[in-house]
C-alpha cells in the first residue's frame, strides 16, 4: 500500500465539496482546525502536567536534609528503664 499521491487528496476535496457543499465547506474546516488545535493543546497540556507531577518540589539548598528517623534500641525485658 503506497502513499497518499495529490490525486487522493483532489478526490477526497470533490468529494467534500459534493457532500457538505460550497457554503458549509470552509465552516466545517476552520471547525477542524479548531478541534486539532485543542487537542494538541489538551495533549501538550497534560504532558505539562506529568512532567510538573514527575519534578517535585525544589529543595532548598541550604537547609540540610531531615534526619532519618530512628527507633529506641530494644534492651529487652530485663534492662531498666
Amino acid at each position: 500500500m503506497g502513499a497518499l499521491s495529490p490525486l487522493h487528496l483532489v478526490i477526497v476535496l470533490v468529494v467534500a465539496l459534493l457532500v457538505l457543499g460550497p457554503g458549509k465547506l470552509p465552516e466545517t474546516g476552520a471547525a477542524l482546525g479548531r478541534a486539532i488545535r485543542e487537542f494538541r493543546n489538551a495533549v501538550d497540556g497534560t504532558a505539562d502536567a506529568m512532567a510538573t507531577a514527575t519534578a517535585g518540589v525544589p529543595v532548598d539548598a541550604s537547609t540540610p536534609p531531615p534526619a532519618p528517623a530512628t527507633a529506641a534500641p530494644d534492651r529487652g525485658p530485663d534492662a531498666p528503664v
